[in-house]
């Protein structure tokens, strides 16, 4: 692969522009009229304006009137969407990612719940196919129990998701799921899950060469939630049995070898008691991928080049060496209330000193569009120990300054330094006031 076509925005945008040049190669960059000033443009080698950055057949169009010879989808947009990486295929272009079937399984929730329970992964009690009506909502409910969620069998970022509390709301709740589902997702189906009160977010990251060889990259926690969306994630999460935790890495791999998956992957599961539940699996790069490289010294976005190139990854099981602990925060544009918060960036001073990173594509003079998501950057910080990296993310949330927008800086310092966030005292309903 010489030249590769990078179909996103933002700070991801810029992140796999950075890999690709340290492997040695060339970038198209696509945006639209409204992000014709981000700062990665300048730095690819070729850029084009594409009408969407949801339209596969203009994205496809860009890779082929630029001469490239791949596609890295980021994460978001189209990067979970089967059709589009049948499309790049389709083209002669090699997709940076997994294999479209794989992408299409395993993104519908309820097929993923089954493919990895047959697996040896447990998955949440709930429903096996997707719901037909308020009976069989009714029948399933009882069989569970209350309090339970309704999720779209389609849906993604914490999207999609309602909460019944009790018999009383599930019809007007089921009602409403669908309707959600049909306009965010295009799809109405959804299924029902017993909610699991006081459990901790727990992924396991994996990469895969297609052809049955697999291999992990520890844990991470993300159980700092709002409205179902992460807000800080940790590598690797700790306060679990040691035991456990190999027990769960040796089943991923073994569930991902089974399948022949390509390339990286998320297996998300929720911790409660000793036990993991199986929640769902992401086919992309996830946001919080610099958490597990900061401590198992890999490059996870070179590591999804090198594999769409050769079909293998560049290290082995014995290479991943963990080493201390890291943090993620997500910087958004929102008020208070959470509210989007688009504007002129006024003033800029970033942080610093060892152990800090700072991925986002805004400057002094950047005005933040209404139009896409409220992420501007990700504070990660890296120390010896938990309490180190807890220290120095403090620090950093300190030093940090953007004025002319409303960020949530102050709410995540506020958390960072909760003795509840200390003591691994949290669960996904975590919201200290």
């Amino acid at each position: 692969m010489k030249r590769i076509l990078i179909a996103n925005r933002g700070e991801i945008a810029l992140r796999i522009l950075r890999a690709c040049k340290m492997l040695g190669k060339q970038t198209v960059a696509i945006h639209t009229p409204v992000d014709a000033n981000l700062p990665h443009l300048d730095l690819a080698d070729d850029t084009v304006c594409v009408s969407h950055y949801l339209s596969s057949n203009d994205i496809v169009m860009a890779g082929l009137t630029r001469g490239c010879d791949a596609v890295h989808p980021g994460y978001g947009l189209l990067s979970e969407n089967s059709d589009f990486a049948a499309d790049v295929e389709a083209a002669g272009m090699i997709f940076i990612g997994p294999k479209p079937e794989h992408i299409a399984s395993l993104g519908d929730k309820l097929e993923a719940r089954k493919c990895f329970a047959g697996l040896g992964l447990k998955p949440i009690p709930g429903s096996v196919d997707s719901i037909a009506d308020i009976h069989e909502a009714t029948e399933i409910a009882a069989q569970i129990g209350y309090p339970l969620i309704v999720k779209a069998a389609f849906g993604g970022g914490g999207r999609g998701i309602r909460r019944v509390a009790g018999p009383e709301q599930l019809a007007e709740t089921l009602s409403l799921a669908m309707g959600e589902a049909e306009a965010g997702f295009g799809r109405p189906e959804v299924f029902i899950e017993r909610l699991i009160e006081g459990a901790r977010h727990v992924e396991v990251q994996l990469l895969g060469d297609g052809k049955g060889g697999c291999i992990q990259l520890g844990t991470r926690d993300c159980s700092v939630q709002r409205r179902y969306q992460k807000l800080m994630e940790e590598c690797p999460a700790t306060g679990i049995e040691p035991d456990l935790v190999n027990d769960l890495l040796d089943k991923c791999v073994a569930a991902l070898s089974a399948l022949r998956y390509r390339n990286a992957a998320t297996l998300e599961f929720l911790f409660s008691g000793s036990e993991f539940f199986f929640l769902e699996a992401n086919t992309r790069l996830q946001v919080e991928h610099p958490v597990t490289e900061a401590v198992m010294g890999v490059d996870i976005v070179s590591e999804q080049i090198q594999i769409a190139e050769t079909g293998a990854c560049s290290i082995i099981q014995s290479d991943v060496s963990p080493r201390g602990h890291s943090l993620e925060c997500r910087i958004l544009a929102e008020d208070a209330q959470g509210q989007p918060g688009p504007g002129l960036i006024t003033s800029l001073r970033l942080p610093g000193g060892p152990g800090v990173r700072f991925d986002s594509h805004i400057y002094v003079g950047y005005k933040v569009p209404y139009q896409y998501d409220s992420l501007i950057g990700k504070l990660i910080v890296h120390g010896a120990s938990r309490s180190v990296a807890l220290a120095r993310m403090k620090q950093t949330l300190e030093e940090i300054q953007i004025q002319g927008i409303p960020t949530n800086i102050s709410r995540l310092l506020t958390l960072i330094t909760h003795e509840d966030f200390a003591g691994l005292k949290i669960d996904t309903e975590w919201s200290p006031q």
